[in-house]
Formats: structure tokens, sequence, C-alpha cells
């Protein structure tokens, strides 16, 4: 299954990269932290989500603050500031974040 991602994400991401993705940042980030973001990339997003401006703002700070921590790998960093970034366009934006 693909995961489309909006506000810039490139290309359609599998939900097992994603899901790889979420182990990661459950290693680099607070348990309060991960919580806050877990239902995106715990490998269980199966439906269309739209999440709040304010809320993208928030998941996207926490998705650059676990692409600069020191144990997390430069591929998994990378797809963590993408991801980020098309979280934080949708917020300066005031609009939802979407995902299918």
């Amino acid at each position: 299954m693909g995961i489309s991602i909006s506000h810039g994400v490139q290309s359609t991401r599998s939900a097992l990269t994603i899901s790889n993705l979420g182990q990661q940042l459950a290693h680099v980030l607070s348990a309060t932290e991960w919580r806050e973001l877990a239902d995106l990339f715990d490998g269980g997003f199966a439906d269309v989500a739209s999440i709040p401006p304010r809320e993208a703002g928030r998941i996207g700070e926490l998705l650059h603050k676990a692409a600069r921590h020191r144990l997390m790998g430069a591929e998994w960093s990378s797809l963590a500031v993408e991801i980020g970034d098309a979280a934080q366009r949708a917020a300066r934006a005031g609009q939802n974040w979407e995902w299918s």
C-alpha cells in the first residue's frame, strides 16, 4: 500500500517505509513526543488522515528534532526532514495536512 502525503512529499511512500521510519522515531523521541505522532508512523495507518494545521506544525517540529538526533541514520533523517517540511508547509498555509 502506498501513502500519499500532501504539501510537498514528492512521491508516494510505502506503508513499510513509513512504519520503518516510525521505528527510528520511537528510538530518538521521548515517549511523550512519540505518542503525538505514533498514529501516523506506528505501522497501523490504513485510512485517510486530515491533520489540522496546528497539529501538523507540531508534528513537523518533532520530525525535525528527530532528524537532528545523533542516532538517526542519514537516510531516515532525510525522510523525516522531507515529511516534516511538508507538515510545516501545511501549517503555515493554514491548511489541513492530508495523508491518504
